[in-house]
């Protein structure tokens, strides 16, 4: 073909090969104009958009607790004897008051009636000595008997009248030990399986735990917390363990039961302890929760959610909006021109999937929630608003 093209004449190889320029210069030029219209064919990217919303956001924090019954009461022989009687099924609830055991009161009813009949010895000396006392005052006015004789009748009888009050201690003494033999309940609750049998030998020289008594109708939640959650519960100008009645809420804690459900009644927080504990930097904090199912039992561990602050009328937008690069935060702001903002955010707490921002937002201002790694600043996109909104 070579051969053939050099065979041609000057001027129509000439115009052979101008023809094949031109030729050339039309498919470059049709290229570049391709390559500068890619918006006839690009289409804008698609986003999701949500507004920065106001709200009041409920901060929590989250602990390990223990439950413990608010009153845990022993019973216990204050006077020793053998046990005769108990009175009481065991596991059952038992009022106030009550009676449960019986200790032999043979001893005690003797003491008391000891104590009785010298009483009685005692007034009827101090009597005689009162008659003695009343003789000899006129005959030592009249000068008929000396000051000794006088003075012997006054001491006789200030003696008797010791003797008299110390006889009815005696005997309120061994009233109050004759009493102690009837073992009554404490408090009301339920009452544990009996710690000895009947007929053994119970008090101070024996056995003296007879049993125990809880009373968990109400329930007090233990926990501890770090001195930064004070410091922090004090710049809220929360005051754990004291209720501030110029606040619309306190802190309320809520415990999780055993099958991972959460306990529908609440407790309050109503003591905290004044000081750190210097070996693990925590300090014990109390809650009070009502019981009366007696769902929760004591001695059972249990996480404690407890409510520290409420960010009221904070701004918030979804988390998945946030974009964190170098430590630094942003999101994607939908301007009315159709184009999206890089906007920084110092953001605060995230709760529940959303985060609050303290600045660089306002309420209003539409964020983008989906489709954000396809976007640069300034980029025009095409937006849709998320379900619900």
């Amino acid at each position: 073909m070579k051969q053939s093209f050099s065979k041609l004449p000057r001027n129509k190889r000439i115009v052979a090969l101008a023809v094949l320029l031109c030729v050339i210069v039309a498919i470059a030029v049709a290229a570049v104009i391709l390559l500068r219209k890619p918006s006839a064919t690009v289409l804008s990217p698609v986003v999701t958009v949500a507004p920065a919303r106001i709200d009041d956001v409920e901060i929590y924090g989250e602990y390990v607790g223990r439950v413990r019954a608010s009153q845990f009461v022993e019973v216990r022989a204050r006077v020793e004897g053998y046990l005769e009687k108990m009175l009481f099924d065991e596991g059952s609830h038992v009022e106030k008051g009550q009676v449960l055991f019986v200790i032999n009161p043979d001893t005690y009813q003797a003491n008391v009636d000891k104590a009785q009949a010298q009483l009685k010895k005692n007034e009827a000396q101090a009597q005689k000595a009162a008659r003695d006392l009343e003789r000899v005052r006129p005959l030592y006015a009249q000068n008929a008997a000396s000051r000794l004789d006088l003075d012997n009748a006054v001491a006789a009888y200030e003696t008797a009248q010791a003797e008299v009050a110390m006889s009815r201690a005696d005997l309120a003494q061994a009233r109050l030990e004759l009493s102690y033999t009837t073992v009554r309940s404490p408090i009301s609750g339920r009452i544990s399986e009996r710690n000895v049998d009947l007929g053994t030998l119970v008090g101070p020289g024996g056995k003296s735990l007879l049993a125990t008594i809880v009373k968990s109708d109400t329930v007090l939640i233990d926990f501890s917390m770090t001195s930064l959650d004070y410091l922090k519960s004090r710049e809220r100008n929360v005051e754990l363990g004291e209720r501030d009645s110029s606040r619309s809420w306190q802190p309320y804690v809520t415990i999780t039961l055993a099958d991972n459900t959460v306990y529908l009644r609440r407790g309050l927080v109503d003591f905290a302890e004044p000081q750190v504990d210097p070996k693990t930097g925590t300090f014990s904090v109390r809650a009070t929760m009502p019981n009366p199912e007696r769902a929760v039992l004591p001695g059972q561990f249990t996480k404690v959610k407890i409510l520290l602050d409420v960010r009221e009328d904070a701004v918030v937008v979804p988390v998945k909006s946030l974009i964190v690069e170098r430590g630094a935060s942003y999101v994607y702001v939908m301007l009315p021109s159709g184009k999206v903002e890089k906007r920084f955010v110092e953001i605060g707490p995230e709760v529940d999937n959303r985060v609050v921002i303290e600045r660089g937002l306002v309420a209003g201002e539409m964020v983008v929630v989906e489709g954000q790694h396809k976007l640069s600043p300034g980029m025009e996109v095409t937006y849709k608003t998320e379900e619900g909104e």
